[in-house]
């Protein structure tokens, strides 16, 4: 409930008619600016390759944003099911895209299909309002 809230704020009346200009932009492009965080390492106690990353990237993330993203190296961390702090290697990947619905539906998609292809308890998704200048 409380995503589809988050949801219904982030899209706002921006989505519902023609775009209006925003005063906190000045100027620039409201949009939606989406941090995929993905882990590498998996529970048989593999890792998820640079090339295979590189894959995913190529068939899942790169079709639904053809206009641009930026992949960023990382070093994450979570507290586990039996209160220990696990941390691994991640990438993080930034969109800046239009705000519709149809965006988030293509990165809760992405989201899913890596927990799915690499056995991923979570990955973790930020969205937020933000203005940009291309």
């Amino acid at each position: 409930m409380i995503g589809k809230i988050l949801l219904a704020g982030l899209l706002g009346v921006g989505a519902a008619g023609p775009a209006r200009a925003d005063p906190l932009c000045d100027g620039a492009r409201p949009t939606l600016s989406a941090q995929l965080l993905f882990g590498l390492s998996r529970p048989d106690g593999g890792r998820v390759s640079g090339a295979a990353f590189d894959r995913f990237l190529a068939e899942w993330i790169t079709p639904r944003f053809p206009d641009g993203l930026t992949v960023f190296a990382g070093r994450g961390q979570w507290r586990g099911p039996d209160g220990r702090i696990v941390r691994e290697a991640a990438r993080i990947v930034l969109i800046v895209t239009e705000p519709t619905p149809e965006a988030v539906a293509a990165l809760r998609e992405i989201r899913e299909a890596y927990r799915r292809r690499f056995v991923q308890g979570a990955v973790g998704l930020v969205l937020q309002r933000s203005c940009a200048l291309f």
